[in-house]
């Protein structure tokens, strides 16, 4: 007789980065890598999960912009601006600097 085992189904939770954004220092590694990465959707994509851990509605409270705008600014689909990003980084206490890059 073979025995047959019955697998039990496993469930996951969704990932989410901004539930793992908690620290000043978490943002700046999270932007960091950002700034590093050449693909300007997973850029955004940090900042849209450090923005969603900071609190998006209170940080378009303090920019006077609605939540959805904010969302929408940092959204691939509606061409992002450079000072959307900057003010919400702003609002986290940050800001953008540049270094030279160091050649391979």
């Amino acid at each position: 007789m073979i025995e047959t085992a019955t697998m039990e189904k496993v469930t996951f939770d969704k990932w989410d980065m901004a539930d793992h954004i908690i620290t000043k220092e978490d943002v700046a590694a999270y932007l960091e890598a950002a700034l590093e990465e050449n693909d300007t959707a997973v850029r955004l994509a940090f900042i849209d999960a450090i923005t969603r851990s900071k609190g998006m509605a209170q940080i378009a409270k303090d920019l006077n912009i609605t939540s959805e705008s904010l969302a929408s600014s940092l959204s691939l689909d509606d061409n992002p601006s450079f000072s959307s990003v900057a003010k919400a980084l702003d609002n986290l206490g940050f800001q953008l600097s540049v270094k030279q890059k160091v050649p391979a």
